[in-house]
């Protein structure tokens, strides 16, 4: 991912198949760029069968006129002709050892990556390089894992060998589709000129509406018997492919290539201002970033890492890669569930694509909507309360239609005429959030910086209690406009302990919730002003308000106060306001549990799922709803339904990639890992934690417990950081600037390292005077490791 050098251009070799000619014209490549440039690199990292016939002694033999300014090297190398993967474990058969010792394809990847720095820290002068694969492009590789996905994390320029044999058409077209559904970046395509089957004749075609240069060279001559005749033949040939005056021939695709390295670079540098020109940021004070230096170009995406362009260095500095990798620390807005470019979702998003594109929802379905639909319901967040589920394009949108069905089924209980529907709001919690649409935005309070010329701000905003761990205790902050009286400050016997809600129902806490619940509410339907249709929450954290981890034990009290306002009907519909669970961000396993009603130990009557949903890849909302708030809009009038949808309701990609997230989450959480993650926030041997992080608890507890850090929390996948600071809020930009020293990825103290063994510098995000942190649902130990040493130096007093 951040192997772009200005002095060195890169490509990587991929087959359509094997035996099409791939080591053959790798070679030409190879004498062309020696023939016109200080120095041509090739690296093999994997060669099967005897050094007689390795593809890196083939171009030692046929780059002699060079040899000086040419540089070969193969990192694994095996006896046995066979597949890589096959290879490897014949090798440990013949030598006795019954267990083979397999590279991983993080220590293969790495390899690779590492010898390419070094060849680039070797040059000051434009040379050329050529990674070629081994066999097709979905040959495996040592571990098994096809060449394709092993190869992805570099993420290098690509030239695609052709098949120019019967069948060779179908074999290039769907090697070349496997490639971008990847991401990779073909430049060119290369293959010999069959003169009988012509393949090259249609795939220049082909790709030229592609945008892709198609060169096509004559095949080599028949293999000699006498080894001296063959070299003298072969190497006429490759002589015969550098003359200048051959038309389309290896020294034009030389010149190509090199063109499509230029332009990559132009655009790369391009891109900074092209941006402050063009585009309106959202969340951000242009006013504030107005240099080409902030803006953060990123180039790819892959697992839980950016690649990212770095300014240009100084002509006298050593040759280093204008792109770092950069560690996603917000899970890009909290919607990447197993990192980026997983190819399991691209694969589902084409599929779906391939059957349906976008297909109108109403009075119809489609097969992605309908599991999606029941797997939520019947297996997912709704079970056992929900019985419909609603689509829409983002959370915010989600949250529009749940209170639209809330605050028309309060209405239409209570007989309410249009002018009192107009003047409904909703009871809710100081700063929360739910969207920047106009009516989520009105079912928040109004002194919140999210807000806008039209946002009317309709209900009435308790104050939450808590929690948080502060000097390794873990406390309930409660407000003093709760506490009356009574402590503010509640030390509980653990985390454990504070998220078991059905224990703390009993306790004092809960009986000084709900008298002070009980009177607000009171007073409020006294007042008669602001009538209230609807409870809407975030379960256990508000995200965007400043990331606060709300203590579990009011928002039960606070559902079961409002729920017993009046007369309790039956069981199966809802009681006193409806109850809306804005499960946006907290949903799906964000914060360790797959929904929060088990833990909280009631349902919702609405509930909106999105972001993690879809894994990062495509935008799309659900909100479920149970079968008292469905049974409202149900009549033979058209006007009683609910009239709301849009152009890309249950849109089928988005759906299908949804149900494949689902699939994946079920595999990730009962991993070892993850396993494994939670045992360590075990209260005692072998008593699971009622809730746990992925972030180590001990890094935790001292992070607590520093001078700068007013408190800290973390549950699942989130970690959020507190300072001290007396000028704390939104607008602040303390947490900014203490946690800058994160964007650099050079630091002697790195313990692990982003895919192909770079140091990692992090994009993280801020709300005031609060960092937090986010990784995905399979951020590897390892990386947790080096981030939370990263946050412990820049916190240590200095």
């Amino acid at each position: 991912m951040s192997l772009l050098y200005k002095h060195l251009r890169v490509h990587q070799v991929f087959g359509a198949n094997t035996d099409v000619g791939k080591t053959i014209l790798t070679t030409a490549l190879v004498r062309a760029s020696a023939f016109t440039k200080p120095g041509a690199f090739y690296l093999k990292p994997v060669s099967t069968g005897s050094m007689d016939v390795a593809d890196d002694e083939h171009i030692k033999r046929y780059t002699a006129p060079w040899k000086d300014r040419v540089f070969t090297e193969c990192l694994y190398r095996y006896q046995e002709p066979v597949s890589p993967h096959l290879a490897v474990k014949l090798a440990a058969e013949q030598s006795g050892h019954s267990q083979p010792i397999i590279p991983s394809d993080e220590t293969f990847v790495a390899s690779i990556a590492t010898h390419i720095r070094g060849c680039a820290a070797k040059i000051k002068q434009t040379s050329d390089m050529y990674v070629e694969t081994a066999g097709g492009i979905h040959s495996p590789t040592l571990s098994g894992t096809t060449q394709v996905e092993a190869y992805r994390p570099l993420f290098l320029p690509t030239i695609l060998i052709g098949d120019s044999k019967l069948g060779g058409i179908s074999t290039t077209i769907s090697a070349y589709e496997s490639l971008v559904l990847r991401g990779f970046i073909v430049d060119s395509v290369l293959l010999f000129r069959d003169k009988y089957y012509r393949n090259w004749e249609y795939l220049q075609e082909y790709f030229a509406d592609r945008g892709i240069q198609v060169t096509s060279l004559d095949p080599p001559p028949e293999l000699l018997a006498n080894p001296s005749e063959n070299f003298v033949s072969t190497q006429q040939y490759y002589d015969s492919l550098m003359t200048p005056t051959a038309e389309n021939g290896i020294l034009t695709a030389l010149k190509h290539l090199d063109s499509c390295h230029v332009k990559r670079l132009q655009e790369l540098d391009s891109m900074p201002r092209r941006t402050l020109d063009s585009i309106w940021w959202p969340f951000v004070q242009h006013g504030l970033f107005k240099e080409e230096k902030d803006v953060n170009v990123i180039d790819s995406a892959y697992s839980d890492f950016f690649s990212i362009r770095t300014p240009p260095t100084d002509a006298s500095s050593p040759p280093t890669s204008l792109l770092q990798p950069q560690f996603d620390g917000s899970a890009s807005w909290w919607t990447q569930t197993f990192g980026h470019a997983h190819s399991s979702l691209t694969l589902a998003a084409a599929r779906a694509a391939g059957r349906y594109g976008h297909v109108m929802f109403p009075r119809a379905t489609n097969l992605p909507a309908l599991k999606l639909a029941e797997t939520l319901i019947h297996e997912g967040p709704g079970k056992g309360w929900a019985s419909r589920a609603f689509f829409s394009d983002d959370g915010s949108t989600g949250m529009e239609v749940a209170l639209k069905m809330a605050l028309r089924a309060y209405s239409k209980r209570h007989n309410l005429d249009r002018a009192s529907q107009k003047t409904l709001g909703i009871l809710g919690l100081k700063g929360s959030y739910h969207g920047d649409t106009i009516g989520a935005m009105d079912a928040c309070e109004e002194v919140g910086v999210y807000t806008c010329e039209w946002h009317n701000a309709k209900g009435f905003w308790l104050e939450p209690p808590s929690v948080s761990i502060q000097k390794g205790k873990v406390v309930v902050t409660v407000p003093p406009s709760i506490a009356g009286d009574t402590a503010t400050r509640h030390e509980m016997e653990s985390l454990s302990w504070t998220y078991d809600v059905q224990k703390r129902l009993s306790s004092e806490l809960a009986t000084v919730y709900k008298d002070y619940l009980r009177r607000t509410l009171s007073s409020l339907q006294a007042r008669g002003s602001p009538r209230l249709g609807a409870l809407v929450l975030e379960p256990l954290v508000m995200g965007a308000g400043g990331m606060i981890f709300v203590d579990p034990l009011f928002q039960r009290v606070l559902i079961d106060v409002v729920r017993n306002a009046e007369a309790t009907p039956p069981s199966s519909t809802w009681s006193g306001l409806p109850v809306i669970f804005d499960e946006v961000f907290v949903g799906l396993h964000r914060i360790g549990m797959e929904s929060t009603p088990p833990l909280l130990g009631v349902n919702p009557d609405i509930s909106v799922n999105a972001k993690i949903l879809t894994g990062g890849l495509v935008p799309l909302a659900v909100t479920l709803a149970s079968n008292s708030i469905f049974e409202v809009f149900l009549s033979e009038n058209k006007a009683d339904a609910l009239l709301h949808g849009h152009s890309y309701t249950a849109h089928a990609v988005g759906c299908e990639v949804a149900n494949e997230t689902l699939s994946l989450i079920k595999k990730v959480i009962a991993s070892p890992e993850y396993t494994q993650a939670q045992q360590r926030w075990e209260t005692s041997p072998g008593e699971a934690s009622t809730v746990w992080s992925l972030w180590d608890p001990s890094f935790i507890d001292a992070v607590s417990r520093m001078e700068r850090v007013s408190d800290v929390m973390a549950l699942g996948t989130v970690l959020a950081i507190k300072l001290v600071d007396d000028n704390a809020g939104y607008t602040s930009h303390s947490a900014e600037e203490v946690f800058k020293p994160l964007l650099a990825p050079e630091d002697d103290r790195i313990l692990f390292s982003s895919p192909g063994g770079a140091p990692f510098g992090v994009h993280y995000r801020t709300l005031g005077n609060i960092a937090y942190f986010m990784c995905s649902l399979t951020t590897t130990r390892g990386n947790l490791q080096t981030l939370e040493d990263k946050l412990w130096q820049i916190l240590i007093p200095k």
